[in-house]
């Protein structure tokens, strides 16, 4: 292997820590806190919380995820919507893509609720170890709280710098943030080398089978090992599928290690509350102030990673029409996936800091995670299970299907923390589910409302008008969804109000299902002084659209678009209607030169 190759493998390897891994890494934090205050520590009992923790790992994120999942991607980017995607073009119109649809969407609104969840618990866990400091271990809650919040902001605050600067500590970071808890889960389990037996399933299998129901129910508290780990999906479009694959086995190995040393200190001191801060106090209580610094930092990159990923998922809903238009910042100018969504950010701060002030302690939230994780986990499941019974890889349908399965008892188990809490889950998913919703459904209503003219006929009053030879100097741009069609407000400029200039073009923007590529078409003389330039770029491109308009010799005067005056008395579609007017519009989202701008009104009857 080359030097370079080298370079890039552990390079690749870093970045992925610090992108990927932060939110399944940090879990140690609370996870065996969380389970043992809902069983006895009897060494029986301890064996099998472990054993359940290995399996969870193995099936829901390296055979669910980094083995299946990460098989399926279109040009390196994954993800629910990608799934979405894939299945349009495997099945035939009807019910199957509608259920397909439905559950993409469900998806997708799990994961952007779980944004809010993520870092308020990941935070107040790690600032809860201020209690083991010698002198601080009265602290109120209030004051740890207080703390949480401070960090929260300040996270948010830099979020417009854009990822990428940050990026660059964040893998160095983390990685110092795995060897720690390799380095000691590997000092405690040499105190107690049994718990090594925990490995075999045999003692997870055991437990559930003595404990019945009360077994059953731990494992809503046992998914938390696993949380994050649809990142590895979600996240192959920013590092590609290698380095996060290769990068996921040193995770494994940190994290199965250190869950192990956490079973042989409990082991030792049954009554240990906040188990892995526990744990360094007593291996090395001079390195417990620097270590806890570190838990913030890791909990902050965690955090990071999943804000990334809102702004990602919430980007892809844009371009591919199922979410409203937002104003979208771009901060680096060679990574395309990495995005700034101002109003998103905000929202997301406000909510994490009212989730931390509602539940107040993080085992109190740790009641509300896991339903949005184990919802997602079983969607891509059925999705994988769909996708490969219509390919030639059908030998992955009984692999998947048990994945599912897995996943389905998961989210039945997670069912019993709705009343204490975890209905929070399903209240922050369903803002998301409702705006998908209305915008979708608005969408097409709006756009039968519309009646738009096809180009036939409205070339045959075109023609006239033009001959008359009144035309406006110059050249014209008219905004529309595709070429064949023409909306409501071009025939009100043209027609009626006699708006005609010298060059008229049509411009329509086509967003294809693949990741990335902009391909553009000029046709001209469509008829006389009339032309049309089509655009279609990937959901995940930046268009630059006046940089396509130069380089296709097109210089505009004036740029017409469409904004509709909705009238309607059902209730959806004044909601439907107050949404497109609190989000920018298609020319805004755009950043289109507003000197040249015209905006068409066409009041619309819904």
């Amino acid at each position: 292997m080359k030097h370079g190759e080298q370079d890039s493998y552990w390079g690749g390897i870093v970045k992925s820590m610090g992108l990927v891994f932060g939110d399944i890494g940090t879990s140690p934090i609370y996870t065996l806190t969380v389970i043992m205050t809902l069983t006895k520590p009897t060494p029986d009992h301890i064996f099998g919380i472990l054993s359940l923790i290995v399996w969870t790992l193995i099936i829901l994120v390296t055979v669910e995820y980094a083995w299946l999942a990460m098989s399926l991607g279109r040009k390196g980017e994954g993800g629910t919507i990608v799934l979405k995607e894939i299945l349009a073009k495997l099945l035939k119109p009807g019910r199957q893509i509608v259920f397909v649809g439905f559950l993409s969407f469900l998806g997708v609104s799990l994961l952007l609720g779980d944004g809010v969840i993520t870092p308020a618990i990941s935070i107040l866990s790690a600032v809860e170890g201020l209690e083991l400091i010698p002198g601080l271990e009265h602290t109120p809650q209030g004051v740890l709280i207080l703390i949480a919040a401070i960090i929260a902001v300040g996270l948010f605050i830099f979020q417009f710098k854009g990822t990428d600067k940050v990026a660059r500590a964040f893998g160095p970071l983390m990685v110092i943030w795995f060897a720690s808890l390799t380095i000691s889960g590997g000092i405690a389990i040499a105190s107690a080398p049994e718990v090594l037996k925990a490995v075999s399933p045999w003692y997870a299998i055991n437990f559930l089978a003595t404990n019945g129901m009360a077994g059953f129910f731990i494992l809503s508290e046992v998914i938390l090992c696993a949380t994050g780990g649809e990142a590895l999906y979600a996240d192959m479009g920013h590092l590609g599928r290698k380095p996060i694959i290769r990068a996921w086995y040193f995770v494994f190995i940190a994290l199965l290690v250190n869950y192990l040393g956490q079973g042989a200190y409990i082991l030792h001191h049954p009554d240990a509350k906040n188990i892995l801060f526990g744990m360094i106090r007593w291996e090395a209580p001079m390195l417990y102030i620097p270590f806890l610094l570190l838990t913030v930092s890791a909990t902050v990159i965690a955090s990071q990673a999943l804000i990334s990923g809102v702004f990602s998922i919430v980007y892809q809903g844009i371009t591919t029409r199922i979410m409203p238009l937002l104003k979208v910042d771009y901060t680096s100018s060679h990574l395309k996936s990495q995005i700034y969504i101002g109003s998103v950010n905000w929202l997301l701060l406000a909510l994490v800091i009212m989730i931390m002030l509602v539940f107040r302690k993080s085992e109190n939230l740790a009641a509300a995670y896991g339903l949005a994780v184990t919802g997602t986990m079983t969607i891509t499941g059925i999705m994988m299970v769909m996708i490969f019974s219509h390919t030639t890889k059908k030998w992955k349908v009984p692999i998947a299907l048990f994945v599912t399965l897995i996943d389905t008892i998961f989210l039945i188990s997670n069912l019993n923390k709705l009343p204490h809490g975890g209905y929070w889950s399903l209240i922050l998913a369903a803002i998301p589910f409702a705006v998908i919703m209305v915008w979708t459904r608005g969408q097409r209503a709006l756009y039968r409302s519309l009646k738009p003219l096809d180009l036939e006929t409205f070339l045959l009053a075109y023609n006239q008008i033009y001959a008359k030879d009144k035309n406006i100097p110059g050249t014209g741009l008219f905004f529309t969804r595709e070429t064949p069609v023409v909306p409501p407000y071009v025939v009100h400029c043209i027609i009626r109000s006699n708006i005609i200039y010298e060059r008229n073009v049509f411009i329509s923007i086509v967003r294809t299902d693949e990741p990335f590529g902009i391909f553009t078409c000029m046709n001209e003389k469509i008829s006389t002084g009339l032309d049309s330039f089509d655009i279609k770029a990937g959901y995940m491109e930046r268009i630059d659209i006046e940089t396509l308009l130069k380089d296709n010799g097109i210089q505009e005067k004036v740029i017409f678009y469409g904004v509709e005056d909705i009238a309607t008395n059902n209730i959806f579609w004044r909601l439907f209607s107050f949404i497109k007017k609190v989000t920018p519009n298609f020319v805004q989202f755009n950043k289109l030169p507003a000197s040249k701008l015209q905006g068409v009104v066409t009041r619309v009857e819904m």
